[in-house]
């Protein structure tokens, strides 16, 4: 495992006082904090192979080193031919040390194996959240490309207690996230 004392210890020491004073905090229990991040595989393809479920949780387990979880459907939709409780995705929420853990390899391992890749979109959900595509899993260093049978991609969300979009922005930014230049 990565020692993640260096990214809380720099959240700490670094982040916060830049924070507070880019804001006007008056107290350190104002500042934003990433409270957890959410990655989700969406597969309706799953419908027609089941293999394709159970090769998504090893991929999304070996990525995060936290189990992931299935997720199924709510209700039967026939024009996709889909039941109650079929599985029809993957996801995993991670939270404290896996999630510093992650969120480093994210920026300093996978993002900048991206081809072309130009930094990533800066629009937020209003209460400071932000959520990320990526197209290929290959991206990922624990991925042996020689092993995929197809190309999947994932939403990441990063889950803020920012109260606004422009904390949020901050917040993520000053972690080291590559945002787009705004023009």
């Amino acid at each position: 495992m990565i020692n993640t004392a260096g990214l809380k210890n720099e959240y700490k020491e670094r982040i916060v006082p830049a924070l507070m004073s880019e804001f006007g905090y008056k107290s350190i229990m104002q500042v934003p904090y990433l409270e957890k991040i959410v990655l989700n595989q969406g597969l309706g393809i799953a419908v027609a192979d089941k293999k394709i479920i159970e090769t998504a949780i090893n991929e999304m387990t070996a990525i995060t080193g936290q189990k992931a979880v299935a997720t199924v459907s709510r209700k039967d939709i026939s024009n996709f031919k889909v039941r109650k409780q079929m599985p029809i995705g993957v996801r995993v929420t991670l939270r404290s040390d896996r999630m510093y853990e992650f969120l480093e390899r994210l920026i300093r391992v996978a993002l900048p194996r991206i081809r072309d890749f130009k930094g990533i979109e800066n629009k937020f959900d209003g209460r400071g959240n932000y959520t990320m595509g990526i197209q290929e899993q290959i991206i990922f260093p624990e991925i042996n490309i020689d092993g995929i049978a197809r190309l999947l991609g994932m939403n990441i969300t990063f889950v803020t207690s920012a109260k606004t979009d422009e904390e949020g922005f901050a917040l993520l930014k000053n972690f080291g996230l590559p945002f787009k230049q705004q023009n």
